[in-house]
């Protein structure tokens, strides 16, 4: 296993809808080993393909934060919400490709997720809480999207400027 970097805010491989998995790989399969493996280190409680450069329709996620309960991996090829709930939750975001900014965002409180699993199966689950936004983020990714997208233009642009700053200065190293 390897950790991969991390994509920064402005990239345009952020911004691209990633390509559907036709068929699992062995190739894939490690590649979401590896991102679970960049995610915890990070850390993080989820990543997209496309933030490791990418464009394929693959997340991890695991919404598990206390030390003491064991880490509960999820891996979704292909993942897409089925149904969404009525009623809304509103979470401070924030996202390992635009580090050390947060906002709310407020988002469906439940959600229903179709996806392909490791071992090629379909899968479907009710997700509600911070997994539910978790998944609803990765997702997004997915799609090219980000959760500063959700923002008013001020804020997006302010955060996007911070962003800007940081890879400069993260290129002069």
């Amino acid at each position: 296993m390897s950790i991969k970097p991390i994509l920064i805010h402005p990239d345009p491989r952020l911004k691209k809808v990633a390509e559907v998995v036709p068929d699992l790989s062995d190739d894939l399969r490690q590649l979401a080993d590896d991102m679970l493996e960049t995610m915890y280190d990070a850390p993080g409680i989820g990543l997209a393909a496309p933030q490791v450069g990418v464009l394929t329709r693959l997340i991890v996620m695991d919404c598990v934060r206390e030390d003491d309960e064991p880490p509960q991996p999820v891996v979704m090829f292909n993942p897409e919400v089925i149904l969404s709930s009525d009623d809304l939750n509103t979470y401070e975001e924030g996202c390992l490709s635009i580090p050390e900014q947060y906002a709310e965002v407020t988002r469906p409180k439940e959600v229903s997720v179709r996806w392909v699993d490791r071992d090629g199966n379909v899968q479907e689950q009710d997700f509600d809480g911070l997994w539910a936004t978790c998944v609803q983020h990765e997702i997004d990714h997915l799609n090219g999207k980000l959760f500063i997208d959700y923002l008013k233009p001020l804020k997006r642009q302010m955060i996007t400027r911070k962003m800007q700053k940081l890879k400069r200065e993260m290129a002069r190293m």
